[in-house]
């Protein structure tokens, strides 16, 4: 019994913990982004349509290089999305002239 040694864990690996209340996630449809010389602050923004504000929902802070490591594998993950179910049009009727907000107010189509 003396002898009984622990498992070892291989010294790269880290186990991430995910809370229930993170896992469900927050829903945004907006980022807003800034820096200094040292970290980049990203807002994610919900909008709701016919309000007069929006309210961020979360404020994530990077470093440089990590801003720069999320970016490349944010490509990488889109390249292999659009890989398996086809390209993101990055604005509304697959115009890629330019950023394209969420709609500030709406119409509705539908009556109850």
């Amino acid at each position: 019994m003396a002898d009984e040694k622990k498992p070892a864990q291989p010294q790269n690996q880290l186990n991430i913990e995910l809370p229930e209340d993170i896992a469900e996630g927050v829903y945004s449809n907006l980022a807003i982004i800034a820096h200094s010389n040292s970290e980049f602050v990203v807002d994610f923004v919900r909008i709701v349509p016919n309000a007069p504000k929006a309210k961020v929902k979360s404020r994530v802070i990077l470093t440089p290089e990590h801003a720069k490591r999320l970016v490349s594998a944010l490509a990488d993950n889109i390249k292999k999305y659009e890989a398996q179910f086809g390209s993101i049009s990055s604005k509304k009727g697959g115009n890629d002239n330019g950023p394209q907000f969420p709609p500030m107010s709406f119409t509705p189509t539908a009556q109850a």
